[in-house]
């Protein structure tokens, strides 16, 4: 999903409906989704909490400690902006959904300071005084 693209009418729509949010955080959703189902290891539909725990994990793995900032710089400052994304998406008829679906679904997945700072796997590491 590297290097995905989306037409420039859809971008367009985006851009305007949605102006909170970089046009790189919806690249990065896809490439999340994309990374989700490979995870899973079927084509299936992915609940909200289960993409927003792919977007931590595709975060973590490619921006390292700077996750939180990139995604903070994209717009994406919790999981409630994963789900206004995914639904800017679907609204837009890039994704669908399933009957029941709704952003409500991606409220509250994981807390940003908890995953990307508190509980980040190598903050221990980082914290830990030196032994004399």
């Amino acid at each position: 999903m590297d290097g995905a693209v989306l037409a420039d009418p859809i971008m367009e729509r985006l851009r305007k409906r949605h102006p909170a949010y970089s046009e790189t955080a919806y690249l990065f959703i896809l490439a999340a989704l994309h990374f989700t189902i490979e995870r899973a290891g079927e084509a299936r539909h992915i609940t909200g909490r289960e993409l927003a725990e792919g977007c931590r994990d595709l975060a973590i793995e490619r921006f390292g400690l700077m996750a939180r900032s990139v995604l903070e710089y994209w717009g994406i400052r919790s999981t409630r902006d994963l789900g206004e994304i995914v639904f800017a998406l679907v609204e837009c008829g890039v994704l669908v959904k399933q009957e029941g679906d709704c952003v409500s679904d991606f409220e509250g997945v994981f807390c940003f300071d908890q995953v990307f700072e508190q509980n980040y796997p190598w903050c221990a590491a980082v914290r830990q005084p030196a032994q004399n």
